[in-house]
C-alpha cells in the first residue's frame, strides 16, 4: 500500500510540475488593439521577469498631444499545448489637452505561442482613474500581436 501511494504521488507531482512548465521568451514586442478610452493601438513590450512572471510596458498615442503609458506585472500559467493564461496588476499615467491623469489597472487574458516566434492575446484590463479626464472606471479589452526574442 505504501508503494502504491508513493507511486500516485510521484506521478501526481510530475503531472502538477508539468502543468505549470511553460515557456515564457525573453522579450516580445507588438501591437495591443483595444478601445482603450479613445487611444486605439498601443505599442506593447514584454520582459521576462522570472519563470512565470514578466513586466508588460504599453505606449498608446493619440492624434495630437495625447499619450497613454501602462506598466503591468504579470503572472502567466500553463493550460495546454501552447496556450497560456495571465493576470497582473500595475498602473499608468495618461494626458490629454493639458491634463494629465494617473489610474490603477488590472489585467487578466489568455494567450497562444505559435511554433515560429509569434504570439497571439486576448485580455481584460479593467483601470481606475484617480483624476482629471481620466477619472472614474474604464474598461478596455484588447487583441494583442508580438513578435518574441
Amino acid at each position: 500500500m505504501k508503494k502504491i501511494l508513493l507511486f500516485i504521488a510521484i506521478i501526481g507531482f510530475g503531472f502538477i510540475s508539468s502543468i505549470n512548465a511553460q515557456e515564457i521568451s525573453e522579450n516580445a514586442i507588438g501591437i495591443r488593439f483595444g478601445d482603450n478610452n479613445g487611444f486605439g493601438g498601443e505599442i506593447s513590450y514584454q520582459r521576462k521577469l522570472s519563470d512565470n512572471n514578466r513586466l508588460e510596458i504599453d505606449l498608446g498615442i493619440r492624434k495630437g498631444d495625447a499619450f497613454k503609458a501602462t506598466g503591468l506585472y504579470q503572472w502567466v500559467w500553463a493550460l495546454e499545448n501552447n496556450f497560456q493564461w495571465f493576470a497582473g496588476a500595475g498602473g499608468g499615467i495618461a494626458s490629454a489637452n493639458s491634463s494629465t491623469a494617473i489610474f490603477g489597472a488590472g489585467v487578466v487574458g489568455i494567450e497562444y505561442n505559435f511554433d515560429i516566434p509569434l504570439a497571439i492575446s486576448l485580455d481584460y484590463r479593467p483601470e481606475i482613474g484617480f483624476s482629471g479626464f481620466y477619472d472614474g472606471f474604464q474598461s478596455d479589452f484588447g487583441l494583442g500581436i508580438r513578435y518574441q526574442f
